[in-house]
């Protein structure tokens, strides 16, 4: 078991980063306050330089290098905010950084951590691979291993987003935030639990990428055989020796989230808070939403990052809104004689349903002769609205299938 950090250490940190980072946001929360019966808050690291708390970590490990080291360059893997966070602060720090990325990584984190400076590299499927192939680079060429969660510094770079919260909200009862590797909740964790120790703090992972409820049953670390989540910041497959460590020692709760619960949160993020956040950085208001978590008040939840792929946002707006009930994809069918279609629009249109899109085919084999089948998506006002129409449809003489969508 490793010794565990000390207030001090992220102080100390929290001196370094003095002038390199953003104190970010702490805005309160009307609609998770009125969801949860409680006050709430948003730790926006969303708008942290580079996108995510994790330039923290990043500058803080490099800038205690040793110039001969840092003359050697630093290496580092990640699916994209490390990556990031790593290429502004050795770029800051006038250090040469080589990352490895998995071969999926979103195109804006690539484009951005190119941008900052780094050398880009692609090697294997998850961040665990990429994090191997950085390890053999760094063997190879003398490069600094810049690790994305388990080191002393990065988790002390980390743990001053727990000291500004507690600047910002000395009274707060219970931090929520998300975890893959640790090191943003260890770093939490140590200065809050210094600071209170009566506060909270749990940590959320996504169900398909939840390797620390095994580990904290088993009481070591476990690896993951595989993951399968929207949320690629954490999607880490074992977690680190240090970070557990910690994690064992100081949080009180971990928990999963579905990646349904994930787009319900990216979406009242977007919705009522003007908010774009990635699918991790939304996981801890993901979990509060659930409804499930034992809080203390006021609750803080962090936004860890903010940088998600606009395609994979048009993908979660929608799926969100149709988990919402609030977008339907249908096929009715109805007979194919003249002024059929414009009878069914009128029936929708009725309901004050709004119809996006239309598709119109005699050719489907499960069609009757004389039968079409009519395709819609259509948005409406909630699940009832949508029960409402469909129920409606059916009654008026349609046989309406529901392709997608929550009535």
């Amino acid at each position: 078991m490793s010794d565990l950090l000390s207030l001090a250490d992220v102080e100390a940190a929290r001196k370094l980063l003095t002038g390199v980072v953003k104190t970010t946001p702490l805005e309160p929360s009307a609609p998770l306050a009125a969801t949860l019966g409680l006050p709430a808050w948003l730790k926006c690291e969303n708008q942290q330089r580079a996108g995510s708390y994790k330039v923290r970590g990043a500058y803080t490990r490099i800038s205690r290098l040793s110039d001969a080291e840092k003359a050697r360059g630093v290496v580092a893997a990640s699916a994209g905010n490390h990556a990031q966070g790593v290429a502004l602060a050795a770029g800051l720090l006038g250090t040469r950084a080589t990352v490895f990325m998995p071969e999926g990584a979103p195109l804006p984190k690539v484009t951005a951590t190119r941008g900052y400076g780094a050398d880009i590299e692609y090697a294997g499927r998850t961040v665990d691979d990429s994090l191997a192939a950085a390890r053999e680079f760094a063997d190879e060429t003398g490069a600094v291993l810049i690790h994305p969660f388990d080191h002393p510094d990065v988790i002390a770079g980390q743990g001053t987003v727990g000291l500004e919260i507690l600047e910002q909200c000395p009274d707060a009862g219970t931090i929520v935030t998300a975890v893959g590797g640790g090191g943003l909740i260890s770093g939490v964790a140590v200065a809050a639990k210094a600071l209170r120790p009566d506060i909270r703090i749990v940590g959320v992972q996504a169900v398909g990428a939840a390797a620390y409820p095994p580990s904290l049953v088993a009481g070591a670390p476990v690896t993951l055989t595989e993951s399968a989540t929207i949320a690629d910041g954490i999607a880490v497959m074992r977690p680190g020796d240090i970070t557990f460590a910690h994690v064992s020692s100081l949080v009180d709760e971990v928990v999963t989230v579905t990646d349904e619960d994930l787009s319900a949160a990216l979406l009242l993020l977007l919705e009522r808070h003007k908010m774009v956040v990635e699918p991790a950085g939304g996981a801890a208001v993901a979990a509060l939403l659930t409804g499930k978590l034992d809080l203390k008040p006021p609750v803080v939840a962090i936004l860890s990052g903010g940088n998600i792929d606009p395609m994979l946002l048009m993908r979660v707006i929608e799926h969100g809104l149709a988990s919402a009930g609030r977008f339907l994809r249908l096929s009715v069918q109805t007979g194919d004689r003249p002024g059929e279609l414009a009878r069914l629009l009128s029936e929708i249109a009725r309901h004050r349903a709004n119809i996006v899109d239309v598709m119109h085919t005699r050719h489907n084999p499960r069609l009757s002769f004389g039968e079409v089948e009519v395709q819609l998506s259509v948005e409406t006002r909630g699940l009832e609205h949508s029960e409402a129409l469909i129920s409606s449809l059916r009654e008026s003489g349609y046989t309406v299938t529901l392709l997608s969508g929550t009535p």
